[in-house]
């Protein structure tokens, strides 16, 4: 990695926490480290991160509801969880959270700085997209604003608060009103192919979404179910 990232570990397993220290700090990072929730969640909250490792089951708050709280805040945080939980529902729960990756104990060096570095290359390319994406035009649908310089999204003049996946699946419908995409497609193009099988996460985003956006959900204006195959934007405006 050509520039030193700063990391942020959450994880009450000390030797653990040593051990991912070693091989981080191999690769040029520098490392803040906390040993609960409660101190993890303060620091996470406090400083800039370039990632933070973040364990499930924590001593104070729980890694889930850590990952939850942070990403309460619109600025974006790639989080690479921890887990010795191995049942699919935790996966689950812990992309819908917010997770950006996912790693399940026992696992092994190498396979943990592959998931690091897998995430790093994420970003830079994310870095680049929205480069381009400042000279892209604000999208106005009726009352429905979307800012893609600002990441900002407003409804009635009032701004919205939503997820950084959250965002990035609007934007993506938004962006091509009219056209359908396939629960799939859209885990691929938010998400990344990584987490293929775990295409029920976009129906539980949608479903957020129309909760924010949506007057009535059960008639939806912006974000239409595409039968048989997934979901569009609305393009009769």
């Amino acid at each position: 990695m050509p520039e030193s990232k700063k990391i942020l570990i959450i994880e009450d397993d000390e030797d653990i926490v040593d051990l991912l220290s070693i091989h981080l700090k191999d690769l040029g990072c520098s490392i803040e480290k906390a040993f609960d929730g409660t101190t993890g969640l303060q620091k996470a909250l406090s400083a800039t991160f370039d990632l933070i490792i973040l364990d499930l089951m924590l001593p104070g708050i729980d890694g889930m509801e850590v990952c939850r709280r942070v990403r309460m805040k619109n600025e974006y945080v790639p989080i690479l969880m921890l887990t010795a939980k191995s049942e699919e529902i935790d996966k689950v729960l812990g992309l819908e959270t917010g997770a950006d990756d996912y790693l399940t104990k026992p696992f092994s060096v190498r396979e943990f700085i592959s998931r690091v570095k897998a995430i790093f290359r994420r970003v830079e390319a994310l870095t680049k997209t929205e480069k381009v994406i400042e000279t892209a035009a604000v999208l106005t649908f009726k009352n429905l604003i979307i800012d893609p310089a600002k990441r900002k999204i407003t409804l009635n003049g009032d701004r919205l608060s939503l997820t950084p996946k959250e965002y990035d699946l609007l934007y993506k419908l938004a962006s091509n009103p009219g056209r359908s995409y396939s629960r799939e497609e859209l885990l691929n193009l938010v998400w990344g192919y990584e987490f293929s099988g775990y295409e029920h996460t976009v129906n539980s985003h949608i479903n957020r979404l129309r909760s924010k956006i949506e007057t009535d959900i059960a008639n939806p204006e912006f974000i239409l179910t595409a039968w048989g195959i997934g979901y569009r934007f609305n393009d009769d405006f």
